[in-house]
């Protein structure tokens, strides 16, 4: 088989060729590169050639037969195995020169033999691939003309070239089948890159949503957090106002407490201060006692006090108190108020003073019994001496008349006797009712001052509260007033509390009821004039059903005006000026007498309650008998007014008061015997006044001078305003 061996060899020839070494590289399409260049060249004959036609041309020439590639047939020349393959371009050769080309081959052979070869060829490439088809996009080989200046003499030659190109045009067909292959594999790369891709994009699309997503939701938790954020802050600011609202409360009561704290403190040194008021007051109602007690001792004639011995150490004790009380109120000048020591001091002096007078009185009285029966042994003697007795008796009359006739064609400057008498009675058992709780007003007993508190307060409240607003409330306070002085348990700041709880405690509540009643009066009436009629009114009705509480009102609207007596008290030897403007009814605190206009003030309202008092009943009262105080008192006061020597600006002030609250009161019990007395007031008593008033205190008398000329002109005295009428009572 020398023609297959050399075939064999050929290919190994051709697989170790150039061409034969090109490898596949998946780079070509990207650089741009043809992958059929080297295969679309024309064939050429090896630079061995020249030796293998040397060697064809010495042997025979074989007849070929015509086969076709990959035929069994196919006879090769045995020269051939033995020699390399050969170029079919002469100009290939190495060799040009060595041998001359040999006369060109004949064509037939060549010419069947190529198309044995296409026909092969074109078997192969119609026949069906792996799968089955048949594979339409390889195109028949076109078998390259050789050059015309080549013509293969040997057929061996021309054999082996047409192995060569079949085997290039398999070679062909192989890579155009790879390059197929390759091509339906980057096809599908391609659409699997397009899926993948196209999932890709799905899946990204999917993430975008999912990050949209997330962040939508991130979003609307951070608006949700910052929702409960903004909530969290609104309850915290909520929180703040309430604490604050709290703490705003808190100090509004801390401020409270200590606005009440300070209206307790106040109200305990208002308290106090009046307290060491009243104590003062007291102190100098201790001291008038004295010195009216001293008074009386020295007018007393030694005649009727004993012994002149006696007389002079009742008289040298009497001086040495009033000294010891005028030390005290000296003392106490100095400083705010007595102490309830000063007080207790004074009181024993006066209690001492009381005594030296009972003690003179018993021995007067004594000597008066003496002196009767010495009367009764000379009484014959006297009958002797009638004569001389009748004689003397007659001259006395004749200076009595004398005396009278004086009188009648002068003015009083004093009192009637009777008058002083009923006045020095009152202040006696006024002062018998003061000296009667003193051990009250003394007390150390923390719990005795706590009761003594608390009944003053129970006794002074509902005087205060005393208003025109309604006859039910004016009741209330009445009843309340009635049911203290009868001992029964009475509702005050919250605590019960009764006047027979302390064995005194009746006549301390009926004192201080009574200086409440002339306190409003100097105090309530002088700056309303209206308030006078529901004050006296109550104090009507309480002195209707307990008459101590009445008698202790006169006593102390007598002591604090005189004029409502009436009595001018007169000056004393030895009486300071001080002291006897504190009789007048004048303030004097401090080194210092009050001014006229509030000496006037206060005087003018005690004498409108004291007028009103005198004309009004209480309308519940039980009994019906004689009103205690009533108009004939007012007439007698307005009498004897009018038989005193008139004072300046005082007498006019008093008298228009007086008749501007009960004019008409008077008017209509006494008719005539008024209006008698008012023309002599006009025609009279006025002219005095004006005698006695100068240019700065005209103002007083004028307003009285009006008021006359008015009400004589019509004939009637009008009904003072704030009177209570009878729907009052019904309110």
């Amino acid at each position: 088989m020398p023609v297959e061996s050399l075939r064999w060899d050929t290919l190994e020839a051709l697989k170790n060729s150039p061409k034969g070494r090109l490898k596949y590289n998946s780079d070509w399409l990207e650089k741009g590169e043809d992958i059929l260049s080297g295969c679309n060249e024309a064939p050429s004959l090896s630079p061995l050639s020249g030796l293998i036609l040397k060697r064809l041309n010495l042997s025979p020439r074989p007849v070929l037969k015509s086969c076709s590639l990959g035929s069994a047939s196919c006879d090769l020349s045995p020269v051939l195995s033995k020699e390399t393959p050969f170029s079919s371009s002469s100009s290939s050769s190495p060799f040009p020169s060595a041998n001359p080309l040999p006369a060109p081959l004949s064509s037939p052979p060549l010419v069947s033999c190529l198309k044995e070869e296409e026909q092969i060829v074109g078997n192969e490439e119609s026949a069906p691939d792996a799968s089955g088809e048949v594979s339409g996009d390889v195109s028949p080989v076109s078998i390259p003309t050789p050059p015309p200046t080549i013509s293969l003499l040997s057929p061996r030659a021309t054999q082996t070239a047409g192995c060569i190109l079949l085997c290039e045009e398999k070679h062909r067909a192989k890579a155009k089948m790879e390059l197929t292959l390759r091509q339906e594999l980057q096809e599908k790369l391609v659409a699997s890159v397009a899926s993948r891709e196209s999932e890709q994009l799905k899946r990204f699309e999917e993430f975008m949503e999912l990050k949209q997503r997330q962040e939508f939701q991130s979003m609307r938790d951070m608006m949700d957090r910052e929702y409960e954020i903004t909530q969290e802050s609104i309850g915290r600011q909520e929180k703040l106002k309430e604490e604050q609202k709290n703490r705003i409360k808190i100090l509004n009561l801390r401020l409270r407490e200590a606005e009440q704290q300070r209206l307790r403190e106040a109200e305990f040194e208002k308290q106090r201060q009046v307290e060491g008021k009243e104590r003062l007051r007291a102190l100098n109602a201790i001291q008038e006692e004295i010195l009216q007690l001293n008074q009386l001792l020295e007018q007393a004639p030694p005649t009727l006090s004993g012994p002149t011995s006696d007389f002079t150490s009742y008289s040298t004790r009497a001086n040495q108190l009033c000294s010891q009380v005028s030390e005290v109120i000296r003392t106490t000048a100095e400083g705010a108020f007595p102490s309830v020591e000063d007080i207790t001091v004074a009181e024993q002096a006066l209690n001492e003073m009381r005594s030296v007078i009972r003690v003179m009185q018993d021995a007067a009285a004594q000597a008066q019994e003496k002196r009767k029966k010495e009367r009764e042994e000379e009484e014959g003697r006297r009958r002797l001496v009638e004569l001389q007795a009748q004689k003397e008796e007659q001259k006395k009359s004749a200076a009595l008349s004398a005396k009278e006739k004086a009188r009648k064609k002068g003015l009083q400057t004093k009192a009637e006797e009777t008058t002083l008498k009923w006045y020095q009675e009152l202040q006696i058992s006024a002062n018998q009712c003061t000296q009667s709780f003193e051990g009250l007003n003394n007390t150390k007993d923390l719990q005795t001052k706590k009761l003594r508190m608390e009944l003053q307060k129970a006794a002074t409240i509902p005087v205060s509260q005393i208003s025109s607003i309604s006859g039910s409330k004016l009741k209330e306070i009445f009843d309340k007033i009635d049911k203290l002085l009868s001992g029964k348990p009475v509702v005050s700041g919250g605590k019960s509390v009764s006047a027979s709880q302390h064995p005194n405690g009746l006549d301390f509540v009926s004192n201080k009821l009574a200086e409440k009643f002339v306190k409003q009066g100097e105090e309530e009436v002088a700056s309303h004039h209206e308030a006078a009629f529901p004050i006296a009114v109550v104090a009507s009705g309480i002195w209707e059903l307990h008459p101590k509480v009445g008698d202790l009102i006169l006593a102390h609207l007598h002591k604090k005006c005189p004029y409502a007596v009436p009595h001018y008290p007169p000056m004393k030897d030895g009486t300071s000026v001080e002291e006897y403007q504190k009789i007048l009814g004048y303030r004097v605190e401090d080194g210092g007498v009050e001014a006229q206009d509030s000496f006037l003030k206060r005087m003018s309202g005690m004498i409108r309650l004291y007028a009103a008092l005198i004309q009004l009943r209480w309308p519940y009262g039980a009994k019906r008998g004689p009103d205690p105080h009533g108009l004939n008192h007012g007439w007698r006061w307005l009498a004897q007014m009018l038989n005193m020597e008139p004072l300046a600006d005082i007498t006019a002030t008093l008298l228009f008061d007086f008749l501007e609250v009960c004019g008409n009161a008077l008017m209509i019990q006494y008719q005539t015997q008024f209006w008698k007395l008012i023309l002599l007031l006009q025609e009279t008593y006025l002219p005095r006044i004006e005698a006695v008033t100068s240019e700065g205190q005209a103002g007083s008398v004028t307003r009285l001078k009006q008021f006359l000329q008015s009400s004589l002109r019509v004939r009637n005295m009008h009904p003072p305003k704030g009177q209570l009428s009878s729907h009052f009572w019904k309110s």
